[in-house]
């Protein structure tokens, strides 16, 4: 027995106590990480449960079929829509301006009276004009008269050759003064006529720009603006690596159709054909200005507006088409979901398809291979697809494909040029951006 310093026996301390307690705590510690994992576990298994549940779950897809029909291939561009021809109408003598004969906004005809400036001091020119011919004609009279006598009193060797010469010298200054006076009398009666302004162009006619009463000065003084409407022109611009298809066509005497839409690129206002290229190119923009002309028979295009140019190269009678939203884009090049109908299941499923990508227009992609016409494809949902998946199909109503040519043909050499055009210019694109360069459209 051990004693304290008091001198009182210590307690007998419990040595196996200790280590009972550490091992109890481990087990209940090894039991709780124990069920921490089962739970785990369980979770894990119920997911991948409801994974597989949700996997052979029919995805719901919008889908469309791939359609087949005559298709343009063109390139778009914006357009500003210029008079074929405007003129800014000037009279041509001043004076008070002194009646208006035309409606603001109507159409005039070519050699239509106008304006009309008040033609009073213009009169009176005129007329003093040929009082001074009438007074020189007089003289010449005259002086003929006198170069007469004098010429047979010289025959007679009454007067001199010199008296003889004086009266003929005085009798051509009176016919030089009548030529004179003829000339004034031409522009007096020029100016007269001048008084009258009259529509050089066929057009309509804007706004006045001067009231009746104001005195205007000759060839300063706008007075109204002509823009012919019919025929009219736009004015658009390409990319230069698009250009030499252009001027091939042009040279080949081919006629390109221009179709001019609204800003919204939805509403086909017009058609027309292009005119010509401009002779250079800008080297600021790179890009060329070409001129299209539309017969604008319903006024559809007024001057200034903006409109968006389709330029159609060429015509494919019979074109594979699809909404561009159903292209897709992987390691292997582009492709589309097809859906298949599996007769044992009972069920559609989908599948991936590659496709052979000709041109994108606009909303649709033309595709030279891949797809036949009727097949469906998927346009919405195609991010929840994997191969064989089931899926619920919708029809999509909204969507208008476009088209390929027959079978799966090569594309032509326009078609060809305008791919390789667009390869061109989204390599520059990416050239750009890297070095801070402007994307250009192609």
């Amino acid at each position: 027995m051990t004693l304290n310093e008091n001198g009182a026996p210590e307690p007998v301390r419990a040595g196996w106590l200790r280590p009972l307690i550490y091992v109890v705590l481990l087990v209940l510690i090894a039991a709780g990480v124990w069920r921490v994992y089962q739970n785990r576990r369980m979770a894990a298994q119920q997911m991948a449960k409801q994974a597989d549940a949700l996997l052979n779950r029919p995805v719901p897809v919008q889908v469309t079929t791939v359609d087949q029909k005559p298709m343009p291939i063109y390139l778009t561009a914006l357009g500003t829509v210029t008079p074929y021809y405007s003129v800014t109408v000037k009279a041509r003598v001043s004076g008070q301006l002194d009646r208006v004969n035309f409606i603001e906004g109507q159409t005039v005809r070519q050699n239509d009276t106008i304006l009309v400036v008040d033609p009073l001091p213009y009169k009176a020119a005129l007329d003093q004009a040929k009082g001074t011919l009438a007074h020189d004609v007089a003289l010449l009279q005259d002086a003929q008269a006198e170069y007469r006598r004098y010429k047979a009193l010289y025959e007679a060797g009454v007067v001199s050759k010199e008296q003889l010469d004086l009266e003929l010298a005085t009798q051509g200054q009176y016919e030089g003064a009548i030529q004179s006076d003829k000339a004034a009398i031409e522009t007096a009666q020029l100016q007269l006529n001048w008084c009258t302004v009259q529509s050089p162009i066929t057009g309509k006619i804007g706004l006045r720009l001067v009231d009746p009463g104001n005195i205007i000065t000759a060839n300063t003084t706008n007075l109204v603006i002509i823009n012919q409407m019919q025929p009219i022109a736009v004015y658009f611009t390409l990319p230069e690596n698009q250009l030499p298809l252009v001027l091939t066509l042009l040279r080949e005497h081919r006629p390109l159709v221009a179709e001019a839409f609204d800003r919204s690129d939805t509403t086909r206002l017009a058609a027309g054909q292009l005119l010509t290229a401009d002779n250079q190119i800008d080297t600021t923009t790179g890009t060329d200005r070409l001129k299209a002309v539309f017969a604008n028979t319903d006024e559809q295009l007024f001057p200034n507006q903006f409109v968006n140019i389709h330029l159609i190269l060429e015509e494919r009678p019979s074109a594979l088409v699809v909404p561009s939203s159903a292209i897709q884009t992987g390691n292997h090049g582009a492709y589309v979901w097809t859906i298949h109908h599996d007769a044992a299941t009972n069920a559609d499923l989908a599948q991936i398809t590659p496709v052979k990508v000709a041109l994108a227009e606009g909303q649709v992609t033309i595709l030279d291979g891949g797809v036949a016409k009727g097949d469906t494809v998927v346009i919405d949902g195609a991010d929840r697809l994997r191969a064989g998946s089931p899926v619920t199909v919708n029809t999509s109503r909204g969507a208008t494909p476009g088209v390929s040519a027959e079978g799966n043909p090569e594309l032509s050499p326009v078609a060809q040029g305008l791919e390789h055009s667009a390869q061109t210019t989204r390599g520059r694109v990416g050239k750009g951006r890297g070095e801070g360069g402007k994307r250009t459209h192609p």
